[in-house]
Order: C-alpha cells, then structure tokens, then sequence
C-alpha cells in the first residue's frame, strides 16, 4: 500500500510514520509537510535512507500538488494541523486556513481519485466535561471553545459531509492528549521537562486543577493503525488513555518527582482565556469494534518519556534554538 501522510514531520505525524514503517515495513510512505515551526525533519533522520520513504515539502492548501501527490497512493492519513490552542487564541487565521481549507483541499482530491482518507482529530471538539460528567465518546455533540478547537471541529465535519454527500471512504478519530518523543518542546509535558533540565520555573495555568486524558503517542498510532485495517466507512473512533485522567498540577509534581526536584519550581501564572476544565474519553467503541485498546502505562511512559528527552537532549535544544529549520537544506540540498 501507498500512503500519504500529511504533517509527517510534526509531532505525531513523525511518531506515526516511524511506527508504519516498522510495522508494515512493505509500504510505501510519502511524508507531505509545509515545515512550519512545528516540522522538524530531524526527528525522521533514522529513516531517511528507506527506500520506503520519501518527503515532499509543500502545503496541504497547494491544490495542484496535493492532486498530483493524491493521485498516486492509495490511502490519505492526515495528521497535519495548527494544533497549538495558545497560539490560536493569538491568532487563529493559519488555524482556519491550514485546518478547514487544507482539509477541504485534501477532500477534494480524494474525492477527484477516489482514495480512502483517514482524519486526525482531538477530544477538544467536544469541548469541556465538569467532574461528573461522563466521558466524550462518539456520539458527544460538538461544542469546541477555542479557535483552535472550532477549527478542527469544521474540519471533522467537511469530512463527515464528504462521506455522506459524496460517498468518500473515510474514517475520523478523536483522540485525547498525546505525550512521548518528538513533541515539540510547547507543550506541557516537554516544556516542564526543559524548564527543569535548565532550573527555570514551571508555569501552571490557574489553580492547575484542569485534568487531561493522555494517551501515549505510540498507542494513539496503533489506533490508527487498527482504524484503517479494521474500522467502518465513514465511522468515528475516540482513542484514550488508561486510568491516565489527572490535574496539570499533580502531572507537574510528577515530572518534578522523575527529574529530582522540588515544589519550588511550581509558578502559578494567569489562566488561558476559555481554558477547557476536563477531558475524558470512552474509548469502548474502539476496544469493542477493533480490539483497541490503549497497552502503555502512564506511569511507564511518562518517565520513559523523560528519559528520551534527557537522552535526546540535541534534539530540544534545535527545537528551542531553531537550528532544526537548518537540517532541511542540509540534507534535501540536492533537491
């Protein structure tokens, strides 16, 4: 099989294609990423030189290339996304044109060759739960409260018209926070871990008392992965984490805990405008139609995860210094 995958040098993009090419080590990957500040081709330099693998550089709203590109695989899996909810309340016009437009662009192609299309997408379309609620699940209206949010939520729903009005094979999957390598270092999980290698405080949002679902990267992938062999046209599947539900602060004080630290890190700082309280996700669905189910500790992997950023430590500090934008004309200099 030949797969497309957009945002392949992101976060999990990156992850997924490492996982597909070790696991199906028979198909044929090409990597389609705009390279934004986020796209960090050296997190894919182990593969570089599989004969499988190749990168195209390019953006998703490119009609013409996403249709040559489109025209030649067999299945789109796309990732690529402005996912950073911060960064969208800033500003949320790349939100709107990359997550909406890109998809739309993406769609059509699909739609124009008649190529199977899985879509990526987050529990944050579902909004927030208070702490009684019952979890997201497939059937959870959709009440996004950020723009990023709303963004993802119009995409979910221009794929879901393109099943219904157009009869395009495509799946969706909704998934809750991912965590592991490669995650450029924004977010939580590998900001905190940076700020600590440097003895810089921690800022926690508010009273802290927001609780996430995390699901491990490399679980969130195998879900995909089970989606695309096994799941239905034109179905919805949310992928979450085990018994992984916990408020930033006690996340904090873990990861405080995993680098030898102590409290005095902790920095209250004003909270995030329309800040999500809870997230939780049922992911029954996946397990009961797929056999699905999440297989990594949160425990496990959250001090694995900051052993591969301890260990990976050249890695973050080209995120942060943004010598990593370097290594696409290093080694792509040919092209």
């Amino acid at each position: 099989m030949k797969l497309l995958i957009t945002g392949g040098a992101g976060f999990i993009g990156s992850n997924f294609i490492h996982y597909w090419l070790k696991t199906h080590p028979e198909d044929e990957i090409t990597n389609f990423d705009l390279l934004t500040y986020a796209g960090n081709l050296e997190s894919l330099k182990d593969v570089v030189d599989n004969p499988n693998y190749k990168f195209v550089k390019g953006d998703i709203c490119d009609r013409d290339l996403v249709f040559s590109l489109v025209s030649g695989v067999d299945l789109i899996v796309h990732f690529a996304a402005e996912s950073h909810v911060d960064r969208s309340i800033l500003d949320s016009s790349a939100f709107v044109r990359t997550n909406v437009l890109g998809t739309q662009v993406l769609l059509e192609a699909a739609r124009e060759y008649n190529k199977r299309f899985h879509h990526v997408s987050t529990d944050e379309v579902y909004g927030h739960l208070g702490p009684d609620d019952l979890s997201f699940n497939e059937n959870t209206p959709y009440a996004p409260r950020s723009p990023y949010a709303a963004s993802k939520a119009s995409s979910d729903l221009l794929v879901r018209a393109y099943y219904t009005t157009h009869n395009l094979p495509i799946t969706i999957s909704n998934c809750s926070n991912n965590y592991g390598p490669y995650q450029f270092p924004e977010k939580l999980i590998p900001l905190f871990i940076s700020n600590l290698k440097e003895n810089k405080k921690l800022p926690v949002y508010g009273d802290g008392l927001q609780v996430r679902d995390w699901i491990h990267v490399d679980d969130h992938n195998r879900g995909v992965d089970f989606i695309i062999q096994k799941g239905k046209i034109g179905e919805t599947y949310c992928l979450g984490g085990k018994n992984s539900e916990i408020p930033n602060i006690e996340l904090t004080k873990k990861l405080i805990s995993l680098m030898n630290k102590d409290e005095s890190f902790i920095e209250y700082v004003k909270d995030r405008p329309g800040h999500d309280r809870r997230y939780s996700i049922d992911y029954s669905k996946a397990t009961r139609e797929l056999g699905w189910e999440p297989l990594v500790d949160f425990e496990t992997g959250l001090k694995q995860t900051v052993e591969w950023y301890l260990n990976n430590w050249d890695w973050v500090e080209h995120c942060k210094s943004g010598e990593y934008q370097a290594y696409y004309q290093k080694q792509y200099r040919k092209n």
